[in-house]
């Protein structure tokens, strides 16, 4: 696949979890809005803190990876796209279509 193809779509999916993850975070506040519930004492399941907590960490992994992203289409357009930034060698295509964000070869990861 075209490393332009490869990026537009890994940005797409990286958007559309994104989206996901802050609808899911927004349910997460809601539902704590309306409850009276003692959720800290609650042995049956997680707190509405752990729930906010982990997807808030969801999220955050979501956004580095579209700046990953974003600087792996900046480098495609420079020219840098697909060597690594230590020895300026190729990164192998089977790395790059497994982590088109790479930015260093396998002896350099």
């Amino acid at each position: 696949m075209d490393p332009r193809e490869l990026l537009a779509a890994e940005r797409a999916e990286t958007l559309a979890r994104l989206a996901a993850l802050r609808e899911d975070f927004a349910g997460v506040v809601d539902a704590s809005r309306d409850t009276n519930a003692d959720d800290e004492h609650d042995p049956e399941g997680h707190t509405i803190a752990f729930e906010r907590s982990q997807t808030v960490a969801l999220v955050r992994q979501a956004e580095h990876h579209l700046d990953e992203v974003d600087a792996a289409v900046a480098r495609l357009h420079a020219g840098a796209y697909g060597r690594c930034e230590v020895c300026d060698e190729p990164v192998a295509p089977a790395r790059l279509q497994a982590r088109p964000t790479a930015r260093r070869c396998v002896a350099h990861a």
